[in-house]
C-alpha cells in the first residue's frame, strides 16, 4: 500500500470518530501526520494501540466511499519521537523581532477578527500579517473563492478569490491589534495596510504603530482591487514603490515590510526600488492573476480576472524568493539586508523549509489554513524541530540561505555526464505507464512486453530526461550513479 496516497483519503475529520474508539492512541492525529509530511513520526500516536482497536476504528470511519485502510496504513508507518525538552528551539529573528518560530498566518481570510487570530496563537502560530486595513468601503462579492481540485477529492492544489481587504472599519482592526498584542506579547503581531494616497498610507501607518504593532507590511500587491492605484497597481510601478515606502519609513519607527506581487516579469524591480526606500524587509508573493471557469467562478452571471494561490503557485514563488535572494544589494553586499518573508503554496514543513532554504527568515501561510484549519502548525512545527535534530542542528538560522549556492545559470550546469533510470522489478506493477510517457513524450527508450508485462530500458535510446521516474506510480523507477556520457562515435 502507499501510505501516502491512502492517508490522502482521509476526510481530516472534526472529532474523529476512528479516533473515539481508541482508548490509548489518536488514529485521526497519526494519519494526519502522515498527510502533512510526518510520515516518519505518525506511529507515536498509536504505539500503544492494538489490533483490535485500529479494526474498530476502520469501522467507525465516515469516508463517503470507503473506509481508509487505518490498521495497515499505520502499521506501516515510523514510531521515532523528538522528546520535546530535547527538541530544537525554532526560535528566529526577523526584522529585529523575535519569533518563536517561523510559521506566520498571511494577510487573507484566516485572520480577520480578534477571536480568530487567538485561537491561532493558542494554537502554536508565531504571528499573524493581519488582514489588510484600509480607509475604503470594502464590498466583497459572493460567491468570491473557486479552486481546482484533484478528480475524486476535496483536496485542492489551486484556489482562486475574489477578496479584497478587511470589511471592517479601520478603528475597529485597530483596536483589534491593540488587543492581540496585549493579550499576546510574545507574539508577533504585524498589520497590513493599503492606502491609495501618500496622505492615506501615512495615515495607517501612524495609526499602526500607535497601537503598539510590531511591524506593519505594505500591500502592494493585492490583484482584485476595484480602485484604480490601489493593489497591484503600485506593485507594478517601482516608482511608486520606492515613493510610499520611503513616506511610511519616514513616517513610523517600527520595521517597514512592502509585499510584493508575482503579476510583474522583474520582480527585482520593484524590490530594489524597496531597497532603496530602506525597507526592513521584504512579503512575496500575493496572488497570481488568473482565470477560472464554470459555475463556481461567476458572480451573478459575470467573470473577473482574480488571485490564484495554493499549492500549484509554490514554484512560481521560490523563483521570487530565489531572485530577490540572489540580487547582491538585498542580501547586504552594501551594508543593508531587507529581509525576506516567504508566502506561496506552504502546506508542509517541507514547503516552509524550502522558502526558508533560499533565504526567507519566516513564512506566511493562508490557503493551507483555508483547507486545513489552524492546526496544521502543529505538523510544520514538528516536522523541521524533526529535521534539525535529524541534522543536528540546533537553529532555523542555520537553514536560511543554505541552498542558493546550488542555484547556477544554465551556462553552468554538468551537461557531460548522464544518470540513467532503473527499474526495481519488486516495486513494478507492470502498468506500462512509463512505456506510454517514453513513447509518446519522451525518446522511444522504453518497450513493453505485454505477455510478461515488463517495461525494459533501452541504453542506447535512453538520454536520462526521467521523465518515466516521474509518471511511475509505485515508485519503482530510481537512478543509477552519474557517469560520463559516450562521444557520438563511440
Amino acid at each position: 500500500m502507499h501510505i501516502k496516497e491512502e492517508a490522502s483519503r482521509c476526510l481530516l475529520c472534526v472529532d474523529a470518530p476512528c479516533s473515539k474508539q481508541c482508548r490509548k492512541g489518536d488514529p485521526a492525529r497519526a494519519i494526519r501526520a502522515i498527510r502533512f509530511g510526518n510520515e516518519a513520526l505518525a506511529g507515536r500516536w498509536v504505539a500503544e494501540c492494538n489490533d483490535q482497536e485500529l479494526e474498530a476504528a476502520e469501522r467507525a470511519c465516515i469516508h463517503y466511499d470507503r473506509p481508509i485502510r487505518i490498521k495497515e496504513l499505520l502499521r506501516s508507518v515510523g514510531y521515532e519521537t523528538t522528546a520535546a525538552d530535547t527538541a530544537p528551539s525554532l526560535s528566529i529573528d526577523f526584522c529585529g523581532i523575535r519569533c518563536e518560530n517561523p510559521f506566520f498566518l498571511a494577510s487573507s481570510a484566516v485572520c480577520t477578527n480578534y477571536e480568530m487570530v487567538a485561537r491561532a496563537f493558542d494554537a502554536g502560530w508565531a504571528g499573524v500579517f493581519y488582514k489588510t486595513i484600509c480607509l475604503q468601503d470594502i464590498r466583497e462579492v459572493s460567491p468570491r473563492f473557486d479552486a481546482l481540485h484533484n478528480d475524486g477529492t476535496s483536496d485542492f492544489f489551486g484556489f482562486r478569490n475574489m477578496e479584497q481587504l478587511s470589511e471592517n472599519p479601520a478603528s475597529v482592526d485597530f483596536d483589534i491589534l491593540r488587543r492581540l498584542k496585549q493579550d499576546y506579547p510574545t507574539k508577533v503581531v504585524v498589520a497590513s495596510i493599503m492606502g491609495q494616497t501618500e496622505e492615506e498610507w501615512i495615515e495607517l501607518a501612524k495609526m499602526a504603530e500607535e497601537v503598539g504593532v510590531d511591524a506593519v507590511e505594505l500591500n502592494f500587491s493585492c490583484p482584485q482591487m476595484r480602485l484604480a492605484g490601489m493593489g497591484s497597481d503600485v506593485g507594478q510601478n517601482p516608482e511608486l514603490v520606492l515613493f510610499y515606502t520611503a513616506y511610511v519609513k519616514r513616517t513610523v519607527k517600527i520595521p517597514v515590510i512592502p509585499k510584493m506581487t508575482p503579476n510583474i516579469t522583474q520582480i527585482n524591480q520593484p524590490a530594489m526600488a524597496a531597497y532603496f526606500a530602506n525597507a526592513d524587509a521584504i512579503s512575496a508573493i500575493n496572488t497570481i492573476k488568473s482565470v477560472t471557469m464554470g459555475d463556481r467562478a461567476e458572480v451573478n452571471g459575470r467573470h473577473v480576472v482574480s488571485g490564484l494561490s495554493g499549492r500549484a503557485v509554490k514554484p512560481i514563488a521560490l523563483r521570487y524568493i530565489l531572485d530577490m535572494s540572489k540580487n547582491p544589494l538585498l542580501t547586504g553586499a552594501h551594508g543593508q539586508t531587507v529581509q525576506l518573508s516567504g508566502i506561496g503554496g506552504i502546506e508542509t514543513w517541507r514547503d516552509a523549509l524550502e522558502f526558508i532554504q533560499l533565504g526567507c527568515r519566516c513564512v506566511q501561510v493562508c490557503t493551507a489554513v483555508m483547507q486545513y484549519g489552524y492546526r496544521i502548525i502543529d505538523d510544520l512545527i514538528l516536522g523541521l524541530q524533526h529535521y534539525l535534530a535529524e541534522r543536528g542542528l540546533t537553529s532555523v538560522e542555520a537553514l536560511v540561505g543554505e541552498e542558493l549556492p546550488n542555484f547556477v545559470t544554465p551556462t553552468d550546469l554538468d551537461r557531460e555526464t548522464i544518470v540513467y533510470p532503473k527499474i526495481d522489478r519488486d516495486r513494478c506493477i507492470g502498468c506500462g505507464r512509463c512505456y506510454v510517457s517514453c513513447q509518446d513524450g519522451g525518446h522511444q527508450a522504453i518497450t513493453f512486453d505485454a505477455d510478461s508485462r515488463q517495461p525494459r530500458i533501452a541504453g542506447t535510446k535512453c538520454v536520462g530526461c526521467h521523465l518515466c521516474r516521474l509518471v511511475c506510480p509505485t515508485g519503482a523507477i530510481g537512478i543509477t550513479k552519474r557517469i560520463p556520457k559516450k562521444s557520438p562515435i563511440e
